[in-house]
């Protein structure tokens, strides 16, 4: 969620009413101390976060190579809330002599990225700064998700594109954790999970025709114990969540429900990530 006053990016499109408009100044009030809570998650784990951030490494990793291997044109590439610079230095290693402008809206997360690189304290939030050129690389990885309104968010930053500029977009989405919500459903506790988007929600209010790539990577990870799967989540500032917390007793059943495949000695969580390329 990551940086910036008003400009280019908080214009209201065509595709923006009035009243959705006052739908996300209501949004934007009400979401200030969640905002606050998940930038203090992250700043907090900033010193941590690429030794443990192990998944949003491997999925920026493809991502960029998506990107190598598309027709877009030099100019200004920017990463929208780019943490510890996971997805910007993959671009720029794709890309010699192209910089990636890196925004975010963590001050602790930028302060790691290398000497060279050029950052700005944005709070995407807010929408996008106003830049002397249009962008012609708009990425993001792991950060949609985190702001109100997502499929919002998405088609304003495709119309903040300059013509034949491009979107790439990694987003965790609705379908992910079914391990985890299936054993609250058994345990009879609340899921904590973050609640990501809908996939299609996303999508439909952009143009057909922008759309370049489109997939849902389901990728799991495996651990002995469901705690090891759902502590390093906490441990990158990820853990924020609007749910209230678990007691101790509520873990231990969560823990004990969780789905186990008989042959193996290990559980499972699963994301589903929407990995997108768009072209204005």
């Amino acid at each position: 969620m990551h940086a910036a006053t008003s400009g280019r990016g908080a214009r209201s499109s065509d595709h923006t009413t009035a009243a959705t408009a006052g739908h996300q100044v209501a949004c934007r009030r009400m979401s200030t101390s969640w905002t606050d809570q998940v930038l203090r998650g992250f700043g907090q784990a900033a010193t941590r976060y690429e030794s443990l951030a192990v998944l949003q490494r491997s999925v920026a990793q493809r991502l960029a190579g998506l990107c190598a291997r598309s027709p877009i044109p030099q100019g200004l590439w920017v990463d929208l809330g780019s943490g510890t610079g996971l997805l910007a230095d993959a671009l720029e290693a794709r890309h010699p002599g192209q910089p990636v402008l890196r925004i975010d809206g963590s001050a602790e997360m930028l302060k790691l990225h290398p000497k060279k690189a050029v950052t700005a304290l944005v709070d995407l939030n807010n929408g996008l700064p106003e830049w002397s050129a249009d962008p012609m690389l708009l990425a993001s990885s792991f950060t949609l998700h985190w702001l109100p309104a997502p499929h919002e968010v998405l088609r304003r930053w495709f119309d903040c594109l300059g013509p034949d500029g491009w979107l790439a977009l990694t987003v965790p989405v609705a379908g992910s954790f079914p391990q985890w919500r299936m054993a609250a459903e058994i345990a009879q506790v609340p899921c904590t999970a973050l609640r990501f988007p809908e996939a299609h929600a996303l999508i439909q209010e952009l143009p057909a025709t922008a759309v370049q790539h489109q997939v849902i990577l389901k990728l799991s990870q495996r651990a002995d114990h469901p705690i090891r799967l759902l502590k390093p989540i906490s441990a990158i500032g990820a853990g924020s969540t609007p749910a209230p917390s678990l007691n101790p007793a509520a873990w231990r059943r969560l823990c004990r429900a969780w789905p186990k495949p008989s042959e193996k000695d290990t559980v499972t969580l699963t994301w589903h990530v929407l990995l997108l390329l768009l072209k204005r």
